[in-house]
């Protein structure tokens, strides 16, 4: 494992890890070699999983859900229809 185990962070530090991360995921993508980009994806997943853990029932946004996009997607498709995003 690379890191401290997501599990023995406190919720300030769990959160400032995944922001870490998340900031650096496009530049890992393009940029990273396999090897960086295979390492990333665990750590992501690590501090990923510890968030869903601690957070089962957290809030979740209409909109990033399938039925949110298919709304979405039907509002755009719709002539006269403002497509609100």
């Amino acid at each position: 494992m690379t890191g401290v185990d997501p599990g023995r962070l406190d919720d300030q530090q769990l959160m400032k890890e995944l922001e870490a991360i998340h900031r650096t995921r496009h530049d890992t993508l393009l940029y990273g070699s396999n090897d960086a980009l295979r390492v990333h994806n665990e750590r992501m997943a690590q501090l990923e999983g510890e968030y869903l853990r601690r957070h089962p029932r957290r809030q979740i946004a209409h909109g990033r859900t399938r039925a949110g996009a298919r709304e979405r997607e039907a509002a755009v498709e719709r002539p006269g229809s403002a497509g609100v995003w």
